[in-house]
């Protein structure tokens, strides 16, 4: 059975920097995180069928990746559902329905500092911090494990090592 680890929370917190280094050093295997892809391609001038998209192709492609032994998934439908929230203040029913959550979620402090590359778009401190609660809700509601990942570098590469091995999946 495959284990999977989610990275979960805000733009620029380190997830897609930390995810091949956790698939390498635990001999696991990434899933890319999809959203990026899809805003490289088209844009960040998302709609919300955009959002249903971007979840339900990272869903397919982390299901085709099913038998793997260990996944690191970076970010899934819970945290698209999460942009859906910050973008429109609602979010479409698919995501409530959605019942495919992983094993361990990371959930990623807004500690480091915030990045512009193009396609992030909430850098000031309010909706940082916003985007963090919503985030860790949204774990809370789902009622999900998930321990917090803090700390600059190797700190937080530690961080989410150890959350790993509490929570047995090393």
């Amino acid at each position: 059975m495959t284990r999977t680890i989610c990275l979960h929370g805000p733009e620029s917190t380190g997830k897609s920097t930390l995810a091949p280094r956790l698939a390498r050093h635990l001999s696991g295997a990434v899933v890319d995180e999809y959203g990026r892809t899809f805003a490289e391609a088209h844009g960040v001038d998302f709609t919300m069928a955009d959002l249903v998209t971007i979840a339900q192709t990272h869903d397919r492609l982390t299901r085709a990746m099913n038998g793997i032994d260990l996944l690191i998934l970076d970010t899934d439908p819970l945290m698209t559902a999460v942009w859906a929230d910050m973008l429109f203040g609602y979010r479409d029913p698919w995501f409530d329905a959605w019942t495919g959550t992983a094993d361990l979620y990371l959930l990623f402090d807004i500690d480091l500092p915030w990045i512009e590359d193009g396609t992030r778009m909430f850098g000031s401190v309010a909706e940082r911090q916003r985007f963090f609660d919503l985030s860790r809700a949204e774990l809370e509601r789902r009622g999900v494990r998930w321990a917090l990942v803090r700390g600059e570098g190797e700190e937080r590469f530690a961080s989410a090592l150890a959350a790993i091995e509490a929570a047995g999946l090393v």
